[in-house]
């Protein structure tokens, strides 16, 4: 939204945000939805049943159409394989390992240049997007990607849990849907078109927490989804949140900590289930009953890369991903930046879904911290075990040889808790200084979002990374 935009909107009264949200609601409403939904929703569903070759003949099938239509319509691809055959190099672009990676730097530089040649943008849906780096990026889908998209959403993040877009739900995401600087409640606003209740994760805090609650309370919603961080510090004041009635508690946008879950379980007495996918849709996945993460293969054609650069068949790695549901912004071989482990061979979920599955998401790159003797680590949440009197913690690595630990307290935290920070970074890291630094709260970044790790440091020479 134009800068203007929002000032005009944020110096409404609460009432009337509430219609300008729904107003937006009922536009992308009208993106997102049709009369082929339902049918969409129920083949995607019966998708999820295939047999192995069914989806690899599937899959092969698309990823070559992809390949050639980006190799001859999209222009950023087309110049580069015109560049590479003056050169004399002559593989085929119809193997994916003979494309080079592509960077979300190279993407931010041209957006416009990844989309086909034979589609209007004015036509497409400008979907915005600042990522993890705070720098804007215009991503373009056709109405067809649209509402297959959001098919694909209210199949498997809505329908395996119970519920649909039909009912009453909240969202904690990163939109500026009230001022920052508001400090009385209505910290939210309701879009009628989408039966949504939009919770603003730049007012969270021990005191406004109650409110958010009441707010839930009042509105009869049905499910909650949004930011880990966000959920989890909701989760704060079990009392209220128990008599919601809540069904289900979907994370998304940032990896779904240990305690996390627990603490998030605890307080509303339902399932809480974890999520992956991004504006550039090019991988998802979603849990299932059995606990389980799911890939969609619809999505992506996935690759994994160690911490040596070189591909994988499982284990962890960094994900290297090639859309096959947007052709018309076609993205081969694009380097997310974010971590995950894949689960050895082909193992079988309880839940009956042939769809493969993600071990674990570990996060993302940047998100690594460090050691002095060449070492990696990824996923410190074992440390902040759920028995921890604490509300959030914030790891940032300053050098190789120590870290600062910014911490929201409980009120019995003691001197053993914070021995137990300090024992378990140490196990993990070696011998490190562990600076402790309890804090009131810890912010967010642009989007609303928690990071959990911050390295300001990079890979040693001899690191694995």
């Amino acid at each position: 939204m134009h800068e203007a935009l929002v000032r005009a909107y944020h110096s409404l009264p609460p009432s009337l945000r509430s219609a300008a949200a729904s107003l937006r609601g009922w536009y992308l409403r009208g993106w997102r939805y049709g009369p082929e939904t339902e049918r969409l929703v129920a083949e995607a569903l019966e998708r999820e049943h295939w047999s192995a070759n069914r989806w690899q003949a599937w899959r092969e099938e698309r990823l070559a159409r992809i390949l050639h239509r980006a190799a001859t319509q999209v222009p950023y691809y087309r110049l580069q394989w015109s560049a590479r055959r003056r050169e004399g190099n002559r593989a085929s672009w119809e193997r994916l390992e003979n494309w080079p990676m592509l960077t979300k730097a190279d993407l931010r530089t041209n957006p416009g240049a990844f989309v086909a040649e034979d589609r209007d943008r004015r036509t497409l849906f400008p979907e915005h997007t600042s990522g993890t780096t705070g720098t804007p990026l215009t991503l373009w889908w056709s109405r067809e990607t649209v509402r297959a998209w959001y098919a694909l959403f209210e199949a498997r993040w809505r329908r395996w849990y119970g519920v649909s877009r039909r009912d009453r739900w909240a969202i904690c995401g990163g939109q500026l849907v009230v001022p920052v600087e508001q400090a009385r409640p209505p910290y939210w606003v309701w879009n009628a078109a989408f039966r949504q209740l939009y919770l603003s994760t730049y007012h969270l805090s021990r005191t406004t927490v109650p409110s958010y609650l009441a707010a839930l309370h009042r509105y009869r919603v049905t499910y909650l989804f949004g930011y880990p961080s966000a959920l989890h510090a909701l989760a704060q004041s079990p009392d209220l949140a128990q008599r919601l009635g809540l069904q289900v508690v979907i994370a998304a946008a940032e990896p779904l900590l240990a305690h996390q879950r627990a603490s998030i379980a605890a307080a509303f007495r339902c399932p809480v289930r974890e999520t992956y996918g991004m504006s550039e849709i090019v991988a998802a996945a979603a849990e299932c009953e059995a606990g389980r993460l799911h890939l969609w293969p619809e999505v992506g054609w996935i690759e994994i890369l160690d911490d040596a650069g070189a591909l994988r068949a499982d284990g962890a790695g960094e994900l290297v991903c090639t859309g096959l549901f947007n052709p018309d912004m076609p993205l081969i071989r694009y380097r997310l930046g974010d971590r995950a482990s894949m689960p050895a061979g082909s193992p079988e979920c309880a839940c009956g879904r042939t769809l493969p599955m993600l071990a674990q998401l570990e996060g993302r790159t940047d998100d690594l911290l460090y050691t002095a003797d060449g070492r990696t680590v990824g996923r410190l949440d074992p440390v902040f075990k759920a028995e921890l009197p604490i509300r959030e913690a914030q790891v940032i690595q300053e050098s190789l040889e120590a870290v600062r630990v910014r911490y929201v307290p409980a009120r019995d935290f003691s001197a053993r808790d914070a021995q137990a920070i300090i024992s378990g970074l140490q196990a993990r890291l070696g011998a490190i200084t562990v600076v402790l630094e309890p804090v009131d709260s810890i912010a967010r970044d642009g989007r609303g979002k928690f990071h959990a790790v911050i390295s300001k440091v990079r890979a040693t020479p001899g690191s694995r990374e």
